[in-house]
């Protein structure tokens, strides 16, 4: 393989996107969190990325394989059900007129946004983690 195409393939491999689902079940019902609260999501490339958010909740991330590939969908609101009336009958008043169902309930259409192979699963962060953190594993 010569210099240029080694070269095309590496920047083929940097940009190629990886997709991970930040699962934070450990923040469920017991923090009051608001809704456009800041947040800081650092040391992705690390085994153990850590997520602070609005300055005050501090987590600690460790990436776990899926089993099969997990899929990520976006929803957006679908066009109403439109029913077409067809036929000559000259009792069918509405032949060829579209007609749209008010009592349907809206509909939603989703559609695939990625590809997960991972789960970064956070918990809190505790003061034994820190220290361990910036002391390794001791000898």
């Amino acid at each position: 393989m010569d210099a240029n195409a080694m070269q095309q393939q590496g920047h083929e491999e940097e940009d190629e996107e990886e997709f991970a689902l930040l699962d934070l079940d450990v923040l469920s019902g017991n923090f009051d969190i608001p809704p456009n609260a800041p947040y800081v999501l650092s040391g992705l490339d690390t085994l153990n990325p850590v997520l602070v958010i609005d300055n005050k909740i501090k987590l600690i991330g460790e990436y776990e394989e899926t089993i099969g590939t997990c899929f990520a969908f976006a929803e957006d609101e679908a066009a109403p059900m439109v029913h077409e009336e067809a036929g000559s009958s000259e009792l069918n008043l509405f032949s060829g007129k579209c007609i749209i169902d008010s009592n349907q309930a809206p509909r939603k259409q989703v559609r695939p946004v990625a590809r997960l192979h991972k789960i970064l699963k956070f918990r809190i962060l505790l003061d034994d983690d820190v220290q361990n953190r910036t002391t390794g594993p001791s000898v």
